[in-house]
């Protein structure tokens, strides 16, 4: 009998053609999917790929998304933009999504992650797919030339870190604050760059979306990939992206009795959470921080600005109006949430509120844009508060979930929103 595999050991033994793997083990895997964007992408690859003369190894399998410089605003960016657009239409790539926002959010709403998958991505934040029970994790340009000639990629197999959370998030609490209270617990490098998956009642029951934050900031944590054994609500996500094919379930799930190492948390007793500049292991709960004064809000990036995200804040935000001199920044994470969050009504009740609506891109999570003033205290949904990162190397920048940055706007200072809920 076999020995008992965790999700990350049969995600793995199933890329390289095997039944089953051991820790420690490295080996070979085959790439269901690479994804890059227009910073990470073309312009590091092409000029790589033309000096060894090689084509792609499967362009269907390949998704480039244009998110990091949109909407172009000086030369350099316009630069970067047009050579990924022009390789991508010298390439005749049929998975290309151009300014229709952040590479995290618009590649899962398109379906083409899936449970079982092997994937990789030319960003930190790609274990995002790990969300829907997909291996997927982010690799340099040079790994990255690798995979697009050859399909392939070696990985030594990880431990599995089982971050186990009981109970269920109250009002005002989510996926956002639970990342932040495990890395302000272990620390940026609690994951040990091995496999995290995130179990237990409180996980179970978050929308997907909220789930695609979790496995996104397992980046933050130190971790190579972060998983979510993928049930009903994951096939209910794919199934409104458009996809028909059916799910072993039962398979893409950690055996009883696999070796894992296990973190115990109870949702039901974590408060909102903020990270302190300049590192997002300054979490702590809201009420450590609670009358920062704070100057700007910046409700944006694949951590903040969601669907899911914009639901939260608007929440909070609707009927109120932001402090006198505060200024409130909301950029949408892709097009489709965006035109959603219109529909319902949510995008308004932001505008009313004082919010300036932003590009659905990247924009100040990744230092561009030149939102951010200096010298300024920002409350941000992003996933790094690091010196420089938003671009002002003088910003203070403290991180919260949607709820705690709207809540802070409306008082101008950071506050708790689970008194603007009761």
């Amino acid at each position: 009998m076999n020995q008992p595999q965790t999700l990350a050991q049969k995600l793995i033994a199933a890329a390289c053609g095997r039944t089953a793997v051991t820790e420690g083990e490295i080996v070979t895997c085959a790439v269901d999917l690479a994804m890059f964007h227009d910073s990470s992408g073309p312009r590091r690859l092409q000029p790589m790929l033309e000096e060894l003369g090689m084509p792609l190894w499967d362009k269907s399998r390949i998704v480039l998304v244009i998110d990091h410089y949109v909407p172009e605003s000086d030369d350099e960016s316009r630069r970067i933009v047009r050579i990924a657009r022009d390789w991508a239409a010298e390439q005749r790539l049929p998975n290309v999504y151009d300014s229709v926002g952040i590479s995290h959010v618009v590649v899962p709403q398109h379906g083409h992650i899936r449970p079982g998958m092997f994937c990789v991505g030319g960003d930190s934040h790609s274990p995002t797919g790990g969300a829907f029970g997909a291996y997927m994790f982010g690799i340099g340009s040079t790994e990255m030339l690798g995979v697009a000639v050859t399909g392939h990629i070696w990985v030594k197999v990880p431990r599995t870190l089982m971050m186990h959370w009981s109970g269920r998030l109250s009002a005002g609490v989510t996926a956002k604050d639970m990342m932040l209270h495990m890395i302000g617990r272990h620390g940026m490098n609690g994951g040990r760059y091995q496999a995290v998956e995130f179990c237990g009642e409180a996980v179970r029951a978050l929308p997907m979306q909220e789930r695609m934050t979790l496995s996104n900031m397992s980046a933050e944590f130190g971790a190579q990939v972060g998983l979510i054994a993928p049930d009903e609500i994951t096939v209910d996500y794919l199934r409104l992206a458009g996809v028909t094919q059916p799910f072993d379930l039962p398979h893409w799930q950690s055996d009883a009795g696999a070796d894992a190492e296990r973190h115990e948390f109870d949702a039901g007793v974590l408060a909102p959470q903020v990270a302190a500049p300049h590192s997002p292991a300054n979490a702590r709960d809201v009420d450590q921080y609670a009358g920062t004064p704070v100057q700007v809000a910046y409700i944006g990036a694949c951590t903040g600005a969601k669907l899911e995200d914009l639901r939260a804040a608007a929440s909070i935000l609707k009927g109120r109006r932001v402090a006198d001199g505060l200024r409130l920044i909301v950029a949408p994470a892709s097009r489709q949430d965006q035109e959603q969050a219109e529909r319902e009504g949510l995008i308004q009740a932001l505008r009313d509120a004082g919010g300036e609506m932003f590009p659905t891109a990247c924009g100040a999570c990744a230092g561009y844009g030149g939102s951010i003033p200096d010298g300024a205290n920002v409350i941000s949904t992003t996933a790094r508060n690091f010196k420089g990162r938003m671009g002002s190397e003088t910003a203070q920048v403290f991180l919260s979930s949607p709820y705690t940055a709207a809540a802070s706007a409306v008082r101008g200072r950071i506050s708790d929103p689970r008194e603007f809920l009761s």
